[in-house]
């Protein structure tokens, strides 16, 4: 079969999608990947076929990508809830699609347009038990375990406290304010400083570890506590590994999964004004001290470790799709 992904080009928005594709390629399957080039390396990487959609940067709408789905024809078009002008243009093309999501189903006012209520099936990453009620209720979901895409990085002695704000929402007083806090606990403590270049945060204490990039998906497993924006990658990342957390949102969908942590007992959560150096230092001495939110995220790791793997989901995916046979190479109209 041939299959086509396409998604926002950022890495919250790719990311979650490179598990399936990989898993659709492993099995076989011949794969595309449209999206804007700031994303094509991890991509290409992972041997997707990337490509850009006409002049498409970021964003990519139902006229950048349909003289692609003419020249390629794919069985089957798998979207991110990001994209929706690929849903029009798959469907006005008459190809089967589906969404695929990034983590919870986010709320109105964020930026983005709801995928409801189209009559399209969604892949959900996210456990049921974290989930938008609604969404559960009203929308057909095939279930796919989160595994987080891993770039091999540097290697951190555990136990340790991660710290990041993404890389987009990070600010150089924010960062410093949450590491002075981490700093006064017995750890050594790793920030993923994204947007905010290293040197920015001036002199930082003795058991403070900067960098502008880490390899998250290696790191996690090492972590005794999460300190993050509350992005859908780290959110679930952290809950993959049984990680407690530690959550100061800053927009976007961040504060409806800090408000689904805290009611999971897997976390707490710092409003913008109520972040402070001691409120920081706080909250992460109480997560790492009562077990009971150890045991809230380890619930929710066997949760997500029991939702069906890539491998399965492609099964399912190609064999209901049952392509007509194919004739010719990519490019060529079928006979």
């Amino acid at each position: 079969m041939r299959l086509l992904f396409a998604s926002l080009a950022s890495v919250g928005h790719t990311y979650p999608l490179i598990p399936l594709a990989v898993a659709a390629r492993e099995a076989g399957h011949e794969v595309h990947f449209a999206a804007g080039e700031s994303v094509h390396d991890a991509l290409g990487k992972s041997a997707l076929r990337p490509f850009r959609p006409a002049v498409a940067y970021y964003d990519i709408y139902a006229e950048d990508i349909a003289p692609d789905l003419a020249r390629l024809r794919p069985d089957l078009v798998i979207h991110g809830w990001g994209v929706p002008g690929v849903a029009d243009a798959a469907r006005a093309a008459g190809i089967p699609g589906l969404w695929h999501g990034f983590g919870r189903m986010f709320p109105d006012g964020i930026g983005l347009d709801r995928p409801l209520r189209t009559g399209l099936p969604h892949v959900d990453i996210c456990p049921p038990s974290l989930q938008d009620k609604d969404f559960l209720d009203t929308e057909q979901r095939i279930a796919l375990r989160p595994v987080p895409y891993a770039e091999a990085g540097e290697r951190f002695p555990g136990p340790l406290v991660y710290l990041t704000l993404g890389t987009a929402f990070g600010t150089p007083e924010l960062l410093t304010t949450a590491l002075e806090g981490l700093a006064m606990l017995r750890a050594t403590v790793v920030v993923a400083t994204g947007r905010v270049r290293p040197e920015e945060l001036g002199e930082v204490p003795e058991n403070v570890i900067p960098r502008a990039w880490v390899s998250q998906a290696e790191l996690l497993p090492h972590a005794d506590l999460v300190v993050h924006h509350g992005g859908s990658g780290t959110t679930l990342g952290a809950l993959a590994a049984g990680v407690p957390q530690l959550v100061l949102p800053q927009g976007a969908d961040q504060f409806a999964n800090a408000d689904a942590l805290v009611t999971s007992g897997a976390a707490l959560r710092l409003l913008p004004d109520e972040v402070s150096t001691a409120a920081v230092a706080t909250c992460a001495a109480t997560l790492r001290r009562e077990s009971g939110f150890r045991d809230a995220a380890r619930a929710l790791a066997d949760e997500i470790a029991h939702l069906p793997s890539p491998a399965e989901v492609v099964e399912r995916l190609t064999a209901s799709a049952r392509p007509p046979e194919r004739h010719g190479q990519v490019g060529q109209s079928r006979e």
